[in-house]
C-alpha cells in the first residue's frame, strides 16, 4: 500500500517530548554556553531527513548532548500553537535577538506573515544550539548566525524519482510527477518569501551529491566540518578528531 511523506517521519508529539528534555536542560543552566546548530537543505527526493537523522546521532556522541531534529511539520506546529510556542521557547534563545535577525536581513517578509513568524521561531531554535534543521529555508534565514553550519544535498532527477518511489512505495510515474511539482513549488516558496536562490552554493558549508555518496558518507563528513569548525574545544571533547585536534594545538 503507498505511503504518504508524513509516514516516513516520527511524529510530532516525539519530536516535542525531546525538545521539552532541551528546554528542561537549559532552565537548570544560569548562563548556557553556546552550542552549534545545523541545517540541511535538499532537493526534493534527497535523503535529507535520514541525513538529520544519521548526523544527530553522530553529533550526540562526538559532544556527549542531546540534539534534537527539527522539520517542517514540527517548526511549523510551534509557530501556528501560541500556547506551544511559549512552552517551548520560553526560556530557549533571545527573542529580542531574533527579531533584530528578521529586522535586519528579512524585513521583506511582512508580505507573507506566517512564513515570517516561522522563521523568527527558527532563528530562535538555531540560536539555542544542538539543533539540526531541516528545510524551510533555513540556511538562508539563518546565514548571519555564527553558530549555525549549513550543508545541502542534490542529485539527478531519476536518482530523486527512484529514491519517492521506493520510499512511498509508488510507481515511477507517480513518483516523477510528485518530485517535479513538489521541487517547483519549494524552489519557488523559498525564492519569494525569502527574495533568495536556495539552490546557490554561497549559502552552503558544504553540497553534496546524494546519487554519488551515501547518507552516511555525507554525515561522517558533515561531522568533520562541525566538529573542526567549532571554536570550543571542551564541546566536542569526546570526539577522536577533537582530541586530535587538541593535542595538535
Amino acid at each position: 500500500m503507498p505511503r504518504s511523506f508524513d509516514s516516513l517521519i516520527p511524529s510530532i508529539e516525539q519530536r516535542e517530548a525531546g525538545w521539552m528534555r532541551l528546554r528542561e536542560r537549559f532552565d537548570q543552566a544560569h548562563r548556557p554556553q553556546a552550542h552549534p546548530s545545523v541545517t540541511i537543505s535538499r532537493q526534493y527526493g534527497c535523503e535529507g531527513y535520514a541525513l538529520a537523522q544519521r548526523l544527530k546521532v553522530l553529533l550526540e556522541e562526538a559532544s556527549g548532548q542531546p540534539w534534537n531534529l527539527f522539520d517542517k511539520a514540527l517548526v511549523d506546529q510551534v509557530a501556528s500553537d501560541e500556547n506551544l510556542s511559549r512552552q517551548l521557547l520560553g526560556h530557549l534563545g533571545d527573542e529580542s535577538h531574533a527579531q533584530d535577525v528578521l529586522r535586519t536581513h528579512f524585513g521583506h517578509l511582512t508580505h507573507d506573515d506566517a512564513y515570517a513568524k516561522v522563521v523568527k521561531h527558527l532563528v530562535q531554535i538555531a540560536m539555542v544550539g544542538s539543533a539540526i534543521i531541516v528545510g524551510r529555508g533555513g540556511a538562508v534565514a539563518c546565514q548571519d548566525l555564527k553558530n549555525c553550519f549549513h550543508f545541502r544535498l542534490e542529485a539527478g532527477l531519476d536518482f530523486r524519482i527512484a529514491t519517492i518511489a521506493r520510499r512511498l512505495d509508488i510507481p515511477l510515474a507517480e513518483a516523477e510527477k510528485l518530485v517535479r511539482k513538489q521541487s517547483k513549488l519549494r524552489e519557488k516558496f523559498i525564492s519569494e518569501c525569502l527574495h533568495a536562490d536556495v539552490t546557490s552554493s554561497r549559502w552552503y558549508d558544504a553540497v553534496f551529491n546524494n546519487e554519488r555518496q551515501s547518507v552516511e558518507t555525507i554525515a561522517q563528513a558533515c561531522r568533520r566540518i562541525v566538529v573542526g569548525g567549532w571554536p570550543d574545544p571542551d564541546y566536542f571533547r569526546h570526539d577522536p578528531m577533537r582530541v586530535g585536534l587538541v593535542i595538535r594545538s
